[in-house]
């Protein structure tokens, strides 16, 4: 059993999509229930067709863990400047990275920023500043470090956050709002669309305290 795969079957049945038992272990239908959602998006909680470009890449991998699926993960953070094997090495801001290289190629990535965008901070730097939306990077205080991601839903105490590098993988967590480092952020060359956040329920949303 995988807790990382238990992470992921708990996050796709709180989605909507059905993974089989949550029992942590990686079969058909846990892998069928990841790629539809790959394809279509959180029932109820996204534009699935029109969704945004980046957010339909970073979907596009969910489900990868950086042991398992190290290939197919390595191809696709190397849209972006490439960190190096992510089993050893952090990922989460390359993930945010690559989602833009691949859906938004002439988006600026300023400062220090564009010299290391695998710094999780750094992402502070990133686009504008808006409120919390469908598709902002958020930046969470971990330590002395951060954690970077794309806001998909939120309660009242949480948002809920698709991004890399949570329970070695591409994967949906809730992080404690109190974490959230300053506004949201938001592309410069794409138009803002103040998309509220979703209300979800945090039955089967692993709360993540320390990504890893």
């Amino acid at each position: 059993m995988s807790e990382a795969v238990k992470m992921i079957q708990m996050g796709l049945q709180a989605l909507g999509y059905s993974p089989g038992l949550i029992d942590g272990l990686d079969g058909p239908k846990t892998r069928a229930a990841a790629a539809a959602y790959a394809k279509g998006g959180a029932k109820g909680a996204t534009a699935n067709d029109g969704d945004l470009p980046w957010m339909r890449e970073i979907r596009s991998v969910f489900g990868l863990h950086e042991v398992r699926d190290k290939a197919r993960l390595t191809a696709w953070l190397k849209a972006g400047k490439f960190l190096g094997d992510p089993s050893d090495l952090p990922w989460c801001g390359e993930a945010v990275e690559s989602a833009f290289a691949r859906g938004l190629p002439g988006e600026p990535l300023p400062g220090a920023l564009g010299e290391n965008p695998f710094w999780a901070r750094n992402w502070l730097q990133f686009g504008k500043a808006v409120a919390p939306t469908y598709g902002a990077v958020l930046v969470f205080s971990r330590d002395k470090g951060g954690h970077v991601g794309f806001a998909v839903g939120e309660d009242v105490a949480s948002f809920y956050v698709l991004g890399g590098n949570q329970g070695d993988s591409v994967s949906i967590v809730r992080i404690h709002k109190s974490r959230l480092l300053d506004k949201a952020r938001w592309p410069t060359t794409y138009p803002h669309i103040h998309k509220p956040l979703p209300r979800m329920t945090p039955e089967g949303i692993p709360q993540s305290a320390n990504e890893f």
